[in-house]
């Protein structure tokens, strides 16, 4: 065999080594039954389910119907108004695309509530745009003024902001094992007397580094 042959053969042998040792991903749809995928390395699922369930049940909950309802001109009783402005992330991971998943969530859990009803997203980040204005501007009462009268000239009038932030705390135990408590906050602000209400439920969740790179996850409280 010449030196070009048993070069190519050796190239091609390689090559075919390479393709054995790569990995082969699949993938395989969940059932209503099977328990969400546990983040290796951050939170997903998992974590973010429980926590907007959790703290939208608590938080609306709370709410009396006598102190939320309202009388029509037909003096029917209507449901109140929410504004949600947005998730605030103040924890040590980038929320990527669950971002929207949570506003959507939070959306959702509104909207199928029997009390109130939730503005639009896209008419509340239009309103924001209009005045330059971010979230947590609307604590300012002139600036939150100036954002109830922009979505106003939209017809969408609010009885309550609704704020929520997601903030986290890291225990590490050793190099390799860590702790991270994830903390996620909703604030229902009463944009008429000023009086806010909120909700915070944490989970607890153990990051673990082993030979096979198993990882544990504690439950939440």
């Amino acid at each position: 065999m010449d030196r070009r042959a048993l070069l190519a053969l050796g190239l091609t042998s390689l090559a075919g080594l390479a393709t054995g040792c790569r990995g082969k991903q699949y993938a395989h749809v969940l059932s209503s039954k099977d328990e969400d995928m546990v983040g290796s390395h951050q939170a997903g699922a998992e974590t973010w389910e429980p926590l907007v369930a959790d703290s939208m049940a608590q938080l609306l909950g709370r709410q009396h119907v006598e102190e939320i309802q309202q009388t029509s001109a037909t003096g029917e009783p209507c449901r109140k108004r929410i504004c949600f402005v947005g998730v605030e992330n103040r924890s040590a991971e980038d929320l990527g695309d669950f971002r929207d998943q949570i506003y959507e969530k939070i959306d959702t859990c509104v909207t199928e509530s029997s009390e109130f009803d939730v503005i639009n997203r896209r008419y509340v980040e239009a309103g924001l745009r209009q005045c330059g204005l971010r979230a947590d501007d609307l604590f300012m009462p002139q600036k939150r003024r100036a954002f109830q009268a922009a979505m106003e000239q939209q017809e969408q009038q609010f009885d309550y902001l609704l704020f929520a932030t997601i903030t986290s705390g890291t225990t590490r135990s050793n190099a390799k094992d860590y702790q991270r408590d994830y903390l996620f906050t909703l604030e229902l602000v009463d944009v008429n007397t000023g009086r806010a209400d909120k909700e915070s439920t944490e989970l607890r969740k153990g990051y673990h580094k082993t030979k096979l790179g198993a990882i544990r996850k504690y439950g939440h409280t």
